[in-house]
């Protein structure tokens, strides 16, 4: 008696509670892979646009929908532009990385001592605003040189390391057909396309537009309030 008094109560449980919940979790999970996601930045190579402790948004309908923990395309409208941030799995490892769209298929880019070239047309570099430098650690300020990088009307800022050892001569090359060359802002430390090449467009997760979070792992993972919900350039 007692136990088909206990069988009974479980199948109730699976039946009301058990299935109700799997079903939530699982449009959750759906929602996440194939709609909007966050994604946890580790590294600095993004510095001083996005600094380590951040979380990204990222938008996984900015260019096309995909079938939910997957990456085949169901539908797609558009494709991802030079100077935008977007999140793909590294060719290297699998890995899903954070850097920014530096050639789009087609174009001739070359690293000239660090200045970038796209399709022959130096980049223009001027000063960077102290809000964006002061992001960083005061103490770590002197090792680096900080820059706004403008390639035909789009500006972001970028950082290099003088006593770095890095790759700041690099190419010329011309960017294959349905792929994209990214680089990190942070360019002297920066594991990017200079190193593994260009990345297939089936790769590319989605765009990462704001700053969500952002917790300061050098002090207690203390919130850094003032960089809540800030759009990303």
């Amino acid at each position: 008696m007692k136990k088909t008094l206990w069988k009974q109560k479980w199948i109730k449980f699976l039946r009301e509670e058990a299935r109700p919940m799997l079903i939530t979790v699982l449009v959750l999970f759906a929602f996440r892979s194939a709609v909007a996601d966050w994604n946890d930045v580790p590294t600095g190579s993004m510095k001083p646009t996005i600094i380590e402790g951040d979380r990204v948004f990222v938008n996984k309908l900015a260019y096309d929908l995909k079938v939910p923990f997957t990456t085949w395309h169901l539908a797609a409208w558009d494709n991802p532009k030079r100077g935008e941030i977007v999140v793909f799995f590294s060719p290297y490892d699998g890995q899903r990385l954070v850097k920014r769209v530096v050639g789009v298929p087609g174009d001739r880019i070359e690293l000239v001592n660090d200045q970038l070239f796209v399709n022959g047309q130096p980049a223009k570099y001027e000063p960077l605003g102290s809000k964006t430098i002061n992001e960083i650690p005061v103490t770590e300020q002197p090792s680096h040189e900080f820059a706004s990088e403008t390639v035909q009307d789009c500006s972001h800022p970028v950082m290099s390391t003088p006593a770095l050892r890095a790759p700041r001569t690099f190419g010329p090359i011309t960017v294959p057909e349905n792929q994209y060359f990214m680089m990190g802002d942070n360019r002297d430390n920066s594991f990017d396309s200079r190193f593994y090449g260009c990345v297939e467009r089936n790769r590319i997760v989605g765009r990462a537009s704001a700053v969500v979070i952002s917790l300061d792992h050098t002090d207690h993972y203390l919130p850094r309030w003032h960089r809540f919900f800030t759009r990303l350039p």
